[in-house]
């Protein structure tokens, strides 16, 4: 048994739907600006821009119920749904016609991002990293095994705020559908069992404040609600 100078963190994990077992997280991958919309609220050209990808670590990824904490440092924390997949099969240069064969489930996921942040980081050219992968930055509900839901392709995607819709889409708007991301991430890097991948948000995103009820869904994978806790 190996041993250790310090206790070694707990396993981050993520529930499953309709089990007690939980996946584990090994990495959490997000793509950036993948729904035009989106992206042209963002003042990008989602035409002209191959995918971009940012990270978050995987202990960032929290259940989507109950207190999300808000997070210090921050006046401006925006909101950003998206389906999340769970990878359970590795593999390097996949090509997109492989690469569903690596998934092993979907849920419903929320990038919270420290937008004042976020735009200072792009003002400055420097990393996004204090803006997207600060704690409790990834709230997710459990992920529902593709033998239960299949690959969707095609369904809404939406985001309410105390009842008021925020986002509204639907997934065969995503610019570089779940095929090709996992098939450019593979490119980079060899990808594992326990990789998560966030696809990308519709447009939309906005403001959240502390005592807000955030709730949200993609069509055939259930929904989520959570409060935003106290600054």
């Amino acid at each position: 048994m190996t041993e250790f100078v310090i206790q070694p963190a707990p396993q981050a994990s993520v529930a499953v739907a309709g089990s007690q077992a939980r996946f584990p997280i090994r990495r959490v991958f997000c793509v950036g600006r993948n729904y035009a919309a989106h992206a042209r609220e963002m003042g990008k050209d989602p035409d002209r821009e191959p995918p971009f990808f940012f990270t978050k670590p995987a202990d960032a990824v929290v259940p989507a119920e109950g207190t999300v904490s808000y997070p210090p440092l921050t006046e401006n924390l925006h909101h950003e749904i998206e389906l999340v997949v769970a990878i359970g099969k590795g593999g390097a240069n996949v090509t997109p016609a492989q690469a569903l064969d690596l998934v092993w489930g979907y849920a419903v996921g929320v990038d919270l991002t420290r937008r004042d942040l976020q735009d200072v980081a792009k003002k400055m050219s420097r990393p996004w990293d204090w803006s997207k992968a600060f704690d409790a930055s990834g709230p997710c509900g459990p992920l529902h095994p593709v033998s239960a839901v299949g690959h969707p392709a095609k369904g809404a995607i939406w985001l309410k705020v105390n009842g008021e819709p925020r986002q509204q889409g639907d997934l065969d708007e995503l610019i570089w559908p779940v095929a090709d991301v996992i098939a450019y991430i593979s490119e980079s890097m060899t990808l594992a069992p326990g990789d998560v991948i966030f696809t990308g948000t519709p447009a939309g995103v906005g403001a959240l404040n502390p005592g807000d009820v955030v709730t949200g869904g993609v069509d055939g994978l259930g929904e989520i609600a959570f409060t935003v806790g106290k600054r």
